[in-house]
């Protein structure tokens, strides 16, 4: 259910502290030059394994390979059992059906991007008639888009409300909010739409579609840790984040689970709390993995192809 905020909208995000942009992209360029011992990496790949959101988001995707990337998420690596499964996999709504028969039973979610994703220029009728249909199919979790441009002509109240009528619809479904940083153009405006999101009823905010630059990086994913962070501490509410986007790496997962740890705390190192939007991260998360029990890389072409 949605927070009630007292006074205005506009006022209240307004009335939210500035965000020091010098400070905040130092402190991140300080915490990406944290390492991670031997001992502890095993760990923190498993931990980055279980946080992927495997995704497949492209005009081209049919079921098959849809079955295909299902397969994977419950047995990223075929060889070794001793791989976890990952968070979820997400889709296109119109895929929802086939996931769902697919992962039945496994324990993975099924993440589904609704409401006019990755634009989110439609109609709120059809928004909603877009995540009950994925809801119906079987979906666990939608993620939303929000109306930029309403945000950034000031219309905080619309993207409020919009956000509030799909986390009705959702349902048991959790809802996770796609803010598209790389359209907000400002860190203030992260600030902004994080804490706006969350009041709505958000049950995690995302940084990106995937579909525009920048989308995920260490500075704005800062900002929305320190939001979840501050808001659970107002409310008592705990909120998830996702950065989603340009992860590609091991090193780049890790450096958001340093993050993770030094910014929001230990209660956000869960899948529950944290997830990693990739379509490419989780063959080097398997590359690094085995590189460790073996002393030696596997390669590329030992993993499927996303």
């Amino acid at each position: 259910m949605p927070d009630t905020i007292p006074g205005s909208l506009r006022a209240y995000l307004h009335g939210l502290p500035g965000v020091d942009e010098v400070g905040v992209r130092k402190r991140a360029a300080d915490l990406a030059t944290r390492s991670i011992k031997t001992t502890a990496k095993r760990a923190a790949l498993d931990l980055a394994i279980r946080m992927v959101d495997l995704t497949t988001l492209e005009g081209a995707d049919t079921p098959g390979k849809v079955r295909a990337l299902a397969a994977k998420a419950m047995r990223p690596d075929p060889s070794d059992a001793t791989a976890p499964p990952v968070a979820a996999l997400c889709v296109y709504p119109d895929m929802v059906a086939v996931a769902a028969e697919a992962l039945a039973g496994s324990g993975v979610g099924l993440a589904s991007v609704a409401t006019g994703f990755p634009s989110g220029r439609t109609s709120l009728e059809v928004k909603l008639a877009d995540t009950a249909a994925a809801v119906a199919a079987g979906a666990t979790e939608i993620d939303m888009v929000i109306d930029r441009g309403a945000f950034l002509a000031g219309d905080h109240g619309k993207v409020f409300d919009e956000i509030t009528a799909v986390k009705e619809r959702c349902g048991e479904a959790h809802l996770k909010v796609i803010l598209e940083t790389g359209e907000l153009v400002t860190y203030d405006n992260v600030r902004r739409a994080s804490w706006l999101a969350m009041h709505a009823g958000a049950d995690f905010i995302k940084t990106s579609t995937g579909k525009v630059a920048p989308a995920a990086t260490l500075p704005v994913t800062l900002i929305m840790l320190e939001a979840v962070r501050d808001y659970r501490a107002a409310t008592g509410r705990q909120v998830g984040v996702k950065p989603a986007g340009g992860i590609r790496t091991a090193k780049d997962a890790i450096r958001y689970l340093v993050l993770v740890k030094e910014i929001a705390g230990d209660d956000w190192l869960d899948p529950a709390w944290f997830r990693l939007g990739a379509s490419t991260l989780l063959n080097d998360l398997l590359m690094q993995r085995t590189k460790l029990s073996t002393g030696h890389y596997s390669g590329p072409d030992y993993y499927t192809i996303d």
